[in-house]
């Protein structure tokens, strides 16, 4: 936990990380905290957030402190701290600080963020914890917000598949919500981690989950919006990747179902059409940008990459299972998983019950 002095600074939600340190280029801290509010203004403070530091306690100031010392999984990372998440570093607004409870390493690990209606259809939350499962048996990391839905859905599909996954909250990690996925959340921060940019004790605020939207997209190399109506809350998750840049995914549905106008209208506007796991994969560059532990050999160029001769040396004629094939060829069963849809989408190799086989040419 940093010096107690900054702990005012901390406690006021909504900083921007970049603007936070330059701030602090010209102002000490102690000066920073106690600027009259018309200067807070200038500087680009809300009212709301000047009220906040205006109405502090101690006992709110050493909560924080309390919480952070009743676990080793419980962690603060601040813009500056090396830890912080690269890819959200580099976004237009990231948060001066990340409460953090779980495994804080995931946070700098390749990302899919899924997104979606908190009322889907059931055939959409079939759709979300079906990419989610086959997405973390790939070594990504599925990233959501734990909302009703298709967030929910997302982060049970990664957890069975037996992936890691991230929440990021609209609330402080005192809190759970909503309440249903209490025993959700217990197992996010076991098997990946919960994050929030809110003082622990922050109870959830409506206008609090669009602005978690960014950072659920900040760290991710692309999002999946799996089912949204025209006027979606996902649709600000998506503009949110466009702006950044990111890869923007959506499964199109019943032209009769007006749960997927949202997404039919990003498909139109550019979006990649998803029906399965092997349409995002398609898009290799994308598995190429910063923050990905999963890369090809620089080394080699594209076709050399996915046409390794010795991967399709171990594919024959009979089904042979992943497992099989990844210990045959020395790799990893997540690269190698890459490597075969890739060699799929080729069609040099089939998907059989059983593993692949090899697709002999006449």
């Amino acid at each position: 936990m940093p010096s107690r002095n900054i702990h005012k600074l901390l406690a006021v939600p909504g900083l921007n990380g970049p603007d936070v340190c330059r701030w602090l280029a010209h102002y000490d801290l102690d000066e920073l905290v106690a600027l009259p509010p018309p200067i807070l203004v200038q500087l680009g403070w809300t009212p709301g957030q000047i009220d906040v530091l205006a109405s502090l306690t101690q006992e709110k100031l050493t909560l924080a402190e309390q919480w952070l010392s009743q676990s080793d999984t419980h962690h603060l990372l601040l813009y500056s701290d090396p830890d912080y998440p690269e890819l959200l570093r580099q976004t237009k607004n990231p948060p001066y600080l990340l409460f953090v409870r779980g495994d804080k390493s995931l946070l700098d690990q390749a990302q899919i963020a899924i997104v979606g209606s908190r009322h889907p259809t059931a055939t959409a939350k079939q759709i979300a914890r079906q990419f989610a499962a086959e997405l973390t048996q790939l070594g990504l990391v599925v990233t959501s917000g734990m909302a009703q839905g298709i967030d929910g859905c997302s982060h049970q599909g990664a957890l069975t598949g037996g992936g890691k996954t991230l929440a990021v909250l609209g609330n402080g990690l005192l809190h759970v919500y909503p309440k249903q996925h209490q025993a959700l959340a217990e197992q996010i921060a076991d098997q990946g981690a919960l994050i929030s940019e809110y003082w622990p004790d922050t109870p959830p605020k409506a206008e609090h989950f669009p602005l978690r939207n960014r950072i659920v997209v900040g760290m991710s190399l692309g999002t999946l919006v799996v089912e949204a109506a025209e006027k979606s809350g996902s649709l600000i998750s998506a503009r949110l990747a466009a702006d950044e840049g990111r890869e923007l995914f959506a499964v199109p549905g019943s032209i009769y179902n007006p749960q997927a106008a949202g997404c039919h209208q990003l498909i139109q506007q550019g979006a990649k059409l998803t029906t399965c796991v092997k349409d995002i994969l398609e898009e290799w560059s994308f598995l190429q940008k910063p923050g990905l532990t999963l890369q090809k050999d620089s080394k080699k160029n594209a076709q050399t990459g996915l046409f390794d001769s010795a991967m399709l040396a171990n594919v024959g004629d009979e089904a042979t299972a992943i497992d099989t094939i990844a210990e045959r060829c020395g790799l990893p069963v997540a690269q190698v998983s890459i490597e075969l849809l890739q060699l799929e989408l080729a069609g040099e190799v089939a998907a059989v019950p059983g593993g692949y086989i090899r697709v002999r040419r006449a």
